[in-house]
């Protein structure tokens, strides 16, 4: 099955930090810019970062701005997010998914629909 498999989840302190990590199941993303994404409890899911397939664009949820790191390493078919000074209100439900397109790059992001190969998701909790 096509999808992404994330990884690195886990409870935290507020002010700790997480690296999570993203990678391709039975299909390559070098070509594709890839998304983090998050859903709390009740709340819709949101764009947290993305990053294009050559790593030269970077977008930033204002959430995440100074906080958190995108990153990838495609000889590793892999992204990674580092998050950094952990607050309560990080606590989600962490997903990656990639463009649809290959090759394309959206500055903002809005669309949901406008990715897929969405994993199963790992649960980021920020104690008080």
């Amino acid at each position: 099955q096509v999808q992404m498999v994330e990884s690195g989840g886990g409870l935290v302190q507020a002010g700790d930090s997480l690296r999570l990590s993203c990678a391709g199941s039975a299909f390559y993303i070098r070509r594709y810019s890839v998304g983090w994404f998050r859903q709390a409890p009740g709340k819709e899911r949101e764009f947290v970062a993305t990053i294009s397939w050559l790593s030269n664009r970077i977008y930033y949820a204002d959430s995440a701005k100074g906080r958190f790191t995108i990153s990838r390493d495609n000889a590793k078919n892999a992204v990674y997010l580092q998050m950094d000074s952990l607050k309560p209100e990080d606590t989600a439900v962490y997903y990656c998914a990639v463009d649809v397109q290959p090759g394309r790059w959206i500055d903002h992001p809005t669309h949901l629909g406008d990715f897929g190969s969405w994993g199963q998701g790992t649960q980021v909790t920020v104690s008080s």
